[in-house]
């Protein structure tokens, strides 16, 4: 009898022991994931104060430097560097407000609206998502230069606004608002752009931010198209003003790391004014009801 009381006293404490032990796993775990993440974005901003022969010298710098002002200066001395930022900044931005407009319109009207061939073309609209972007650009790049948008940032803005997975991703958020809510202001009588506006478009801002975020990031990344259509160095925006750092004979690894570490910044910026709504769209997207 007293070994059965023993166990059963021995038993919490091993439950206790495990449960911390799991805890401990799961925090190193997340602890290594969060280091594994940060270092590469760490290490370029070591880069960006070091020199050339510093860079690549054995070991390599894990600290600070003193040249982060001569980089800045090559940098600024090759490219109008602040001026591709704010074009960056103007293409993304103008950008994700259409996508934002257009994609909201188009994902309510096949959420809440009936009418023939509506899933038929929802379908082709998706299967449009399965062609890859790069086997379109031979036939996009013909149609900017016959619509005379060569050099301008245009084409970087206007063909995207009305993309087939906004539409999809906003679908999914404007089915789940309750259709007695949209029956009873038409009954009020607010019009369908009225409904659309101060009804559908509050009850999905979490979708919104997603979208919002996703397109900002996708844009401001965007490489081959503004490399095909901008022409002038004033016009460049950061992805390819960081490329034209590559010279033929020698590329200053200081300045381009420096460039790219004033070019992550916005976006770090743009996520954290949106996380919470990002990561809420994120799980209201993964689950129904």
């Amino acid at each position: 009898m007293s070994r059965e009381n023993n166990k059963q006293n021995n038993l919490p404490d091993y439950k206790k022991l495990k449960k911390i032990t799991n805890k401990t796993i799961l925090y190193l775990i997340l602890i290594a994931g969060v280091v594994i993440t940060f270092f590469p974005f760490y290490y370029m901003m070591v880069l960006a104060t070091r020199c050339r022969s510093e860079i690549f010298c054995y070991p390599p710098p894990l600290w600070f430097g003193n040249s982060a002002i001569i980089n800045l200066n090559i940098l600024l001395d090759k490219l109008p560097f602040f001026k591709n930022i704010l074009n960056s900044i103007i293409v993304s931005t103008l950008a994700t407000l259409l996508v934002l407009f257009f994609c909201s319109l188009g994902g309510y009207g096949f959420a809440k609206y009936s009418f023939k061939n509506k899933e038929k073309l929802f379908f082709l609209m998706l299967a449009s998502m399965m062609i890859p972007p790069l086997l379109s650009i031979i036939p996009w790049f013909i149609m900017m230069r016959v619509f005379g948008w060569i050099n301008s940032f245009k084409p970087l803005i206007i063909p995207g606004a009305a993309n087939a997975f906004g539409i999809f991703l906003m679908r999914q958020f404007m089915e789940k608002i309750p259709n007695e809510i949209i029956d009873a202001a038409r009954i009020d009588g607010a019009g369908e752009f009225e409904i659309y506006y101060k009804i559908a478009v509050p009850l999905s801002k979490p979708g919104l931010a997603t979208l919002s975020i996703l397109t900002f990031l996708s844009s401001w990344n965007n490489f081959m198209g503004p490399l095909l259509i901008l022409q002038d160095k004033t016009m460049y925006t950061i992805p390819v003003a960081l490329s034209k750092l590559n010279g033929n004979f020698e590329t200053p690894w200081g300045a381009t790391m420096m460039g790219t570490a004033l070019g992550v910044l916005p976006i770090v910026i743009v996520f954290i004014m949106a996380s919470k709504r990002f990561i809420s769209g994120l799980t209201r997207g993964a689950t129904k009801g």
